[in-house]
C-alpha cells in the first residue's frame, strides 16, 4: 500500500526508441493509480518498403488515451515532422493544450490550415527560456542548436525529482538563425540538482563535434560566388538557418532567389514573419525564373530526399512547366539523405548527371551538417547536467547502446536503455522499471487512420510480391456453371515459359477443382470458394514459382 501511495516521477515513450522518427514521450507524478500527465512531442514516421501505400506511421496513444482526464498538455520540443507530425490526426483523442513557441505555434497554424477537417487545436505560445507551472509539474524551455528554429531542452521539475527532456539539439554557438544552445543554463539547472537526462543519440556512434551551420553558410558562399551559370538548392524545407545562408549567398553574389515548394515557401513566410530574414532580399515566385540570366539566380527548391511529385524530381526530368536547368548549371544538394530514399534520391542525381548539370553533395564540400550531437558533444552536455539516471533515446539500437556506454564512462551512476511501452521511475530512489504500457503504431492511409492489424497489409505486401488472382464463379441451384468463370489477373505473369496464357492456366484448375467436388455439395458456396482458390494458387504456383494472393467470389446464376 505504501507503494501506491508515494508520488512518482515516471517515463514511458510511446514512440521514438529503438527507432528515428515517431517521438512521443510521457512524463507521470502522483501514486501509481492517480498520476498526473504531460506529453512532450507527437511525432511521425514515414511508411517503407514493407509498408506499401502508407502515407505516415503514427504512435498508438491508447495507453493515454484513457487517462486522457489526467493529462495536462502537450509540449513540443520543435516541430520537425517526427516530433510533431502526428498532431493533426491525434489530438482530437487527446484534447488538451498544445505549448509551442512562437516559430513552432505558426508551423502549427500553417499545417491545420492545409489540411481538410482538421481540429481546432488549442495552441498555448510560449518563448524560448519560458518557465511555468502545469499542475504538479514545473516546467522549462532552454534554447538547443538543432537544424531548425527554437529548438528546446524541456525541464521537468517536480516534488520527487528533476528530469531533462533533451529533444533534438547540438552545440552551436552559430544556428544561422535564433537562440544558440544555452549552456549557462543548463549548467545552472545541472547544479540544482537533475535526477534523470533523457537524451538525443542519433549521433552517439560518431566521434568530435558537429560543424557549424556558419561552416556550412560560408561553404555554400565560396561555390555560389564561383559558380558561372545557373544555380540550384536543395533542403530541408524545415531548415530556416540554412534557407537563410542560401538567400544571404545569392545576395552577395547578386543573385536573385526563386522559390520551388510549397513546403519551402510556407516556412520562408513564417521565418520572415518573425523576423529571421531581416536584411535580406525578397525572394522571387517561379514564374520570375524564365526572366532571368543565367548568372543572375539562385533556385531554392524541395525534393531533397527524391520525393517524386517534388520541384527537383520534375526538374530533373525536365518536366517542370517554369524552370529548366541546362548543361553547365549546378544542383547543391545541402541535406543528407535519409535511410531508404537512397535510389529515389540516386536516380535524380542521374537524370541530372546525363544532362550534363554539375551536382554538389556533402562528399564535394561542407554543405551540410548534421542536427545532432556527435560524443564530444555529449560529453559537455552530460558534464554540465551530471544526471543521477541515463536514458538513452531518439535512436535504433546501435545508437542506444552506445549511448549508454558513453554514460556509463562518463560515471553516470545508473543508465537504463528504454524500449517503447517501458515505464521507468525515475525519482524518488533509484531507477528502476516499475511497468509496461501498450505502445504500437497506428497506419495514415489515405483518409484512413487504422491499426496494422485492420490495414490489410499483410495482403497487400503479397500482392505486391506475388500478384493478384480474382476467379469468379456463378453456379445454379444444381452446381452447374451458369457460365465460363471470369478469371483477373493483376501483377502476374501474362504466360508461362512454355507461352501458355495464365488466364488459361487458371481457367483449367477451376474447371478441374469444380469436378472434383460432387454436385450436392456445390451448394456449399463457402468449400467451393476453398477448393478453387486452393487449385487456382497451386497451379499459378507450380508454372511461375509464386503464390499470388488468390480470391475467389461465388454466386448463385
Amino acid at each position: 500500500m505504501k507503494a501506491e501511495k508515494t508520488n512518482e516521477l515516471v517515463f514511458v515513450a510511446l514512440g521514438g526508441v529503438g527507432e528515428i522518427g515517431m517521438n512521443m514521450a510521457l512524463y507521470g507524478y502522483g501514486p501509481a493509480r492517480h498520476r498526473r500527465w504531460i506529453m512532450v512531442d507527437c511525432g511521425v514516421s514515414f511508411g517503407g518498403e514493407d509498408e506499401p501505400g502508407v502515407d505516415l506511421v503514427l504512435p498508438d496513444p491508447r495507453f493515454i488515451e484513457a487517462e486522457r482526464e489526467n493529462l495536462l498538455g502537450i509540449v513540443l520540443t520543435h516541430v520537425h515532422e517526427d516530433h510533431y507530425g502526428a498532431l493533426v490526426d491525434l489530438w482530437s483523442r487527446l484534447r488538451v493544450p498544445v505549448y509551442a513557441t512562437p516559430f513552432a505555434a505558426a508551423m502549427l497554424d500553417a499545417k491545420l490550415d492545409g489540411e481538410p477537417d482538421a481540429p481546432d487545436i488549442d495552441i498555448v505560445e510560449v518563448e524560448q527560456g519560458a518557465r511555468w507551472q502545469l499542475g504538479p509539474f514545473d516546467l522549462e524551455l532552454v534554447p538547443m542548436s538543432h537544424s531548425i528554429p527554437e529548438a528546446n531542452a524541456v525541464v521537468v521539475r517536480t516534488a520527487a525529482g528533476t528530469a531533462v527532456h533533451s529533444g533534438d539539439w547540438k552545440i552551436d554557438h552559430e544556428p544561422g538563425i535564433g537562440l544558440p544552445i544555452d549552456l549557462a543554463r543548463l549548467g545552472e539547472i545541472g547544479a540544482e540538482g537533475v535526477q534523470a537526462l533523457i537524451c538525443d543519440s542519433t549521433n552517439a556512434i560518431r566521434e568530435g563535434r558537429s560543424p557549424s551551420e556558419a561552416d556550412v553558410a560560408v561553404e555554400l558562399e565560396r561555390i555560389i560566388a564561383n559558380a558561372p551559370a545557373r544555380v540550384a538548392v536543395t533542403t530541408f524545407a524545415s531548415n530556416a538557418a540554412r534557407l537563410r545562408a542560401v538567400i544571404s549567398a545569392a545576395n552577395r553574389a547578386d543573385r536573385e532567389v526563386v522559390v520551388l515548394g510549397r513546403a519551402m515557401k510556407r516556412v520562408i513566410e513564417i521565418a520572415g514573419e518573425l523576423g529571421y530574414l531581416d536584411g535580406l532580399r525578397p525572394v522571387l515566385d517561379e514564374e520570375a525564373y524564365g526572366y532571368l540570366p543565367r548568372d543572375k539566380v539562385v533556385a531554392l527548391l524541395t525534393g531533397s530526399q527524391g520525393e517524386w511529385r517534388a520541384a527537383l524530381a520534375r526538374i530533373a526530368e525536365d518536366d517542370h512547366r517554369l524552370v529548366a536547368l541546362s548543361p553547365g548549371d549546378m544542383v547543391i544538394f545541402s541535406s543528407r539523405t535519409i535511410p531508404g530514399n537512397e535510389k529515389a534520391v540516386g536516380s535524380i542525381i542521374n537524370a541530372l548527371a546525363a544532362r550534363g548539370i554539375d551536382i554538389v553533395t556533402d562528399r564535394d564540400g561542407l554543405v551540410h551538417v548534421s542536427g545532432h550531437p556527435r560524443r564530444d558533444e555529449m560529453r559537455e552536455l552530460y558534464g554540465l547536467i551530471r544526471p543521477q539516471v541515463a536514458l538513452p533515446v531518439h535512436g535504433e539500437p546501435l545508437h542506444l547502446a552506445e549511448h549508454a556506454k558513453l554514460a556509463r564512462g562518463l560515471g553516470v551512476p545508473q543508465v537504463i536503455i528504454p524500449h517503447n511501452g517501458l515505464m521507468v521511475r525515475l525519482a524518488p530512489g533509484p531507477a528502476a522499471v516499475v511497468d509496461e504500457v501498450h505502445a504500437g503504431v497506428l497506419y495514415k492511409d489515405g483518409r484512413l487512420l487504422v491499426e496494422p492489424e485492420q490495414s490489410g497489409m499483410e495482403d497487400r505486401r503479397r500482392a505486391s510480391f506475388n500478384g493478384v488472382v480474382v476467379v469468379s464463379l456463378a453456379l445454379d441451384s444444381k452446381g452447374d456453371e451458369v457460365a465460363a468463370p471470369t478469371v483477373t489477373l493483376i501483377g502476374v505473369p501474362t504466360a508461362t515459359r512454355e507461352g501458355v496464357l495464365f488466364s488459361a492456366v487458371v481457367q483449367k484448375a477451376v474447371a478441374g477443382a469444380l469436378q472434383s467436388i460432387p454436385r450436392p455439395r456445390r451448394k456449399d458456396h463457402a468449400l467451393v470458394a476453398e477448393a478453387v482458390r486452393r487449385a487456382a494458387r497451386a497451379a499459378v504456383a507450380e508454372k511461375w514459382g509464386k503464390k499470388p494472393v488468390c480470391r475467389v467470389a461465388v454466386a448463385e446464376g
